[in-house]
């Protein structure tokens, strides 16, 4: 991907995206690192951490917004690929417990221990470096979503049907490991980390370190969104998502256009989920609940379908109105508001807030710029022909 295509890819909405999450990931933690504790301007080390679970459900948004918004293909089972980055993530940081557990095994985390586990799991091995941990992260959501989406879009599988087994699929893999022995915790799930990279996972500088960094991530996820959809490839996408029998009639193989941008949106929603995972201490099977998915793609909606910077937005705003709600007495109704605000959005904004700014903002600005025109042309004595002459 050339450095040129980037810059092309570029408007002045996105630019102020990128500037804002620039600054936010900059001055939140030398907010944090620098100021006294008790100061006006200092942001607490939990928000520090609250904000950056933010950050990794912005990238989940946009990884969503980008095959449901510009190909048309509504998943309600990307938690999955979230899920499993996550998961890979919390290997890495359990292995890195060692000798430090409840119970000492230089080996085996302390689950494993409990539920008598004889060995470590062949799937376990390599965990303990950085690098493959990474590369899981990538790999596992990657391949899970290439091999299911060769199976559905070369079968043909479209519209709500797809939708479903989308959910069938995670519901599945919610099943597998909530079983304790399928090696990964069970019901608990991994947790109690305490350093990653040799720093301490709980230290307010590596906090600050993981929010920078997940903010540079949504930047990155961002700007590799920006750029398949502006592209060629963005205009074929869109052409799917409008008119897939008309396209497929015309000689593109939309099967390989799909499959390609379902794969690298699991594998973003995996480096969401990896980055998540140290950041709120705990993955447990609850993440591949149906219910996280179909969360998702209502934030999606709110922000606005096929916008990105909307995508963004509405996760952010709803993960935020989450946190608020529930943590006072309106919190048993959180689901209510969610679905009702779903609903308004579904009815009264149907783009969602970024795209229904978008359709009132571009009539505007065109019409002020054609009065500016016709301004200039009067001063400069310049008139429209009369047609009668």
């Amino acid at each position: 991907m050339s450095p040129h295509l980037l810059t092309r890819s570029l408007d002045r909405a996105a630019t102020i995206f990128i500037l804002v999450v620039a600054a936010c990931g900059i001055l939140i933690p030398l907010s944090n690192l620098l100021l006294p504790a008790g100061s006006f301007l200092q942001v607490p080390t939990y928000l520090v951490a609250l904000w950056g679970k933010y950050v990794c459900y912005a990238i989940l948004a946009l990884a969503i917004d980008l095959i449901w918004g510009y190909c048309g293909i509504l998943s309600l089972g990307h938690g999955a690929f979230f899920a499993l980055g996550g998961y890979a993530m919390g290997m890495y940081l359990m292995r890195q417990i060692g000798t430090r557990g409840v119970y000492g095994n230089p080996i085996l985390p302390d689950f494993m221990v409990f539920l008598n586990y004889p060995k470590l799991p062949w799937y376990w091995y390599g965990f303990d470096m950085f690098w493959f941990a990474a590369l899981m992260v990538l790999l596992v959501p990657g391949l899970l979503a290439f091999c299911f989406g060769w199976l559905a879009f070369r079968s043909r599988v479209t519209g709500v049907y797809l939708s479903i087994i989308t959910q069938a699929m995670t519901y599945a893999l919610l099943l597998a490991f909530f079983r304790n022995d399928f090696g990964f915790g069970g019901n608990n799930g991994l947790t109690d980390f305490k350093d990653i990279l040799g720093f301490n996972v709980q230290a307010d500088g590596t906090r600050a370190a993981l929010f920078l960094l997940s903010c540079l991530a949504l930047i990155v996820a961002f700007l590799i969104c920006r750029a398949v959809v502006t592209s060629k490839l963005g205009k074929v996408l869109i052409a799917v998502r409008d008119a897939e029998s008309r396209t497929r009639f015309l000689g593109y193989r939309v099967e390989s256009y799909k499959l390609f941008v379902f794969t690298l949106s699991a594998c973003m929603a995996g480096v969401a989920g990896a980055l998540y995972v140290p950041q709120v201490g705990i993955i447990n099977p609850s993440e591949f609940a149906p219910g996280n998915s179909i969360e998702a793609v209502i934030w999606v909606a709110v922000g606005g379908r096929g916008t990105l910077v909307g995508a963004a937005l509405g996760a952010i705003v709803v993960n935020y109105a989450k946190t608020f709600f529930t943590s006072g007495a309106l919190a048993p109704y959180w689901l209510f508001m969610l679905g009702a605000m779903f609903i308004l959005v579904t009815l009264l904004l149907p783009k969602g807030i970024v795209g229904t700014f978008n359709a009132w903002w571009e009539p505007w600005r065109a019409g002020r710029k054609s009065a500016a025109a016709e301004s200039a042309a009067r001063e400069d004595g310049v008139s429209e022909p009369n047609p009668a002459e």
